[in-house]
């Protein structure tokens, strides 16, 4: 991957270097940094692979309200896909997007009770239910249904394989039957309006499958991913089957939208003749959990920008900060990568340190005190939650400082 290379790297640092050198103020750390020139490549990939399919932009993976506008207005997207309610009605309100979809259940009062008080709103947002009790919630919190809640039903993706539920543990709604009878309630109670359904295969769209040193573990990977593939669209059908024999039903009309899919399933999901729209987010940032697939390989595009502080040896150059752990199940996948300079790596003893992080490796020794050291984090959007100013880069010069959820003193 030439985005990898060593050479690559150093050019991205001296880049990166030249921009802070270049800005007309001091800036703090952790610096982040988002290429827009990487940003706007990955965006125009990722619709080449949706083939004309509409792409949901998956703010979590951005958490930079400017990035999610930005992303909107590239080619092949569409509509956002919201990782809390409150979070969709900040965005409705601040008009970044009028379609948005909220990804999981809610059982904020807080929100759901703005959401239920405001027409606008409610004409923008979708909310996401698997179970009776959401709507139940809902109810209780109001006293008239004059204003209609739009929801979608979040259909369980993950595949059924000798006795064993292989994917994301997300919603007891599998079959046709369980589909169906919410669909039947959702559809029969007053103020409320069935308008959309996601599948979510993550074992599909999350899970590396070209893991160097790791070939035995990603053939299996791959087989599972193939054999979650085939299943799911057996389903889908027959679940969509049966929801259009729903239309007609009250003021049932048929479904607005089918989501599924991320950024490392889009062509599978996007050939289901089922799936209206794919969703996509962390393949616009290229973190490094997204460096091992076969299927695409985004340019790196997020970067955090930490100084050296000391030198303890010849050998180790210390920088300041980069315990910037991702989310998931523990391991060292999960670490931030100092990543350009190259020829950088974290201690096994330190790892990534809460106020420091010592580096060895060839480039170290090169390192002096106050150089930038730019790490990439494994996932895409948390690094964001850390600060409040992201700088939009383009060539060797930052264009713009904009910024975060935190910026905007949002915390969701």
């Amino acid at each position: 991957m030439q985005h990898h290379s060593f050479v690559a790297r150093n050019r991205l640092a001296a880049r990166l270097t030249d921009a802070v050198r270049a800005w007309p103020e001091p800036l703090s750390t952790p610096t982040f940094v988002v290429d827009l020139d990487a940003f706007d490549a990955n965006a125009a990939d990722l619709a080449r692979r949706a083939g004309g399919t509409p792409i949901r932009v998956a703010s979590k993976s951005l958490r930079v309200p400017a990035l999610v506008t930005r992303a909107l207005a590239a080619d092949g997207f569409a509509g956002v896909l919201a990782y809390t309610l409150a979070e969709a009605l900040w965005l409705a309100d601040h008009d970044v997007c009028d379609d948005i979809v909220v990804a999981y259940p809610s059982v904020d009062r807080a929100a759901l009770t703005a959401l239920i008080s405001s027409p606008r709103a409610a004409s923008r947002i979708t909310i996401m239910v698997d179970d009776v009790a959401h709507l139940d919630l809902v109810d209780s919190l109001r006293a008239s249904t004059a204003v209609p809640v739009r929801v979608a039903l979040d259909i369980d993706a993950g595949l059924r394989w000798g006795g064993q539920l292989v994917g994301p543990k997300r919603s007891p709604l599998f079959d046709v039957g369980a589909v169906a009878g919410l669909a039947r309630t959702v559809i029969d109670r007053p103020g409320f309006q069935l308008v959309g359904a996601m599948t979510y295969e993550g074992q599909v769209a999350g899970v590396p499958d070209a893991v160097p040193h790791q070939r035995a573990k990603s053939a299996v990977v791959r087989k599972l991913k193939q054999l979650s593939v085939t299943q799911l669209v057996t389903r889908r059908t027959a679940i969509a089957e049966a929801l259009r024999g729903l239309e007609g039903r009250g003021d049932f009309t048929g479904l607005e939208f089918w989501n599924a899919g991320g950024s490392g399933s889009i062509e599978s999901s996007a050939a289901d003749p089922v799936v209206t729209e794919v969703t996509a987010g962390s393949g616009l940032l290229g973190p490094t959990l997204f460096d091992h697939y076969r299927s695409f390989s985004p340019a790196p595009a997020a970067f955090f920008g930490l100084p050296v502080t000391r030198r303890p040896s010849p050998e180790v150059a210390t920088v300041h900060g980069g315990g910037l752990i991702a989310s998931g199940p523990t391991g060292a996948d999960r670490a931030p990568t100092p990543w350009a300079p190259a020829g950088l790596s974290l201690t096994g003893l330190e790892g990534a340190g809460e106020v420091q992080t010592p580096l060895v490796g060839t480039n170290a020794g090169t390192l002096a005190i106050g150089d930038l050291v730019w790490f990439r984090h494994a996932k895409s959007g948390e690094p964001f939650e850390h600060g409040t100013t992201v700088l939009l880069a383009q060539g060797d010069r930052f264009v713009d400082a904009v910024p975060s959820y935190r910026g905007h003193g949002l915390a969701f």
